[in-house]
């Protein structure tokens, strides 16, 4: 199982579609940067417990309950217990994820660092360009209450994501035909 892990392809897509925004920044999840540098999150998370002191607060979150809801939500993951972590992930920042290639060595953390950095790059880039609808977006999320908070978080998810737009053919039946 291990060998396979280690032989799966990053691409940019896989990158893209795992990082997410809280408390307003692009992070990604502990269970996810593991998944990518073929390692157990219990072992990355241990590499960063014993190197604490190189992952300030605005490396790392602790993602608190609300927070793993709205992304189980966004994620689509289910809330039950068997299968899933038994603890709240951590969520790294772009700085964190660049600080995490000091406290893994393998070859592939490195090689799967660059890949996400430079995605971190064009998001940030991709943002830039959008800049005016992301304001507005803002203006906007600042106007009306929070029932239309996920509307808004999922219209900047859809900002961040723009690169991703290729049409997929879906696989399968449709039964909604009347």
């Amino acid at each position: 199982m291990k060998n396979s892990k280690k032989s799966l392809s990053v691409t940019d897509e896989i990158i893209s579609q795992k990082i997410y925004i809280i408390r307003g920044k692009k992070v990604m999840l502990d269970k996810d940067l593991a998944e990518l540098y073929g390692v157990e999150t219990k072992i990355l998370n241990k590499a960063v417990k014993r190197n604490i002191k190189r992952f300030p607060a605005d490396f790392m979150i602790h993602v608190t309950q609300l927070e793993a809801e709205n992304l189980r939500f966004q994620i689509g993951t289910s809330k039950a217990k068997a299968g899933g972590s038994r603890y709240l992930p951590y969520a790294f920042t772009e700085q964190g994820v660049a600080m995490l290639s000091s406290v893994l060595h393998s070859e592939r953390a490195i090689q799967v660092n660059i890949q996400i950095i430079r995605m971190f790059t064009k998001l940030r880039e991709l943002l830039e360009q959008h800049k005016d609808l992301r304001v507005r977006i803002e203006e906007l999320e600042k106007k009306y209450d929070k029932q239309f908070q996920s509307v808004f978080f999922a219209l900047k998810q859809l900002l961040s994501n723009t690169e991703k737009e290729k049409s997929k053919r879906k696989i399968g039946f449709n039964l909604s035909r009347k």
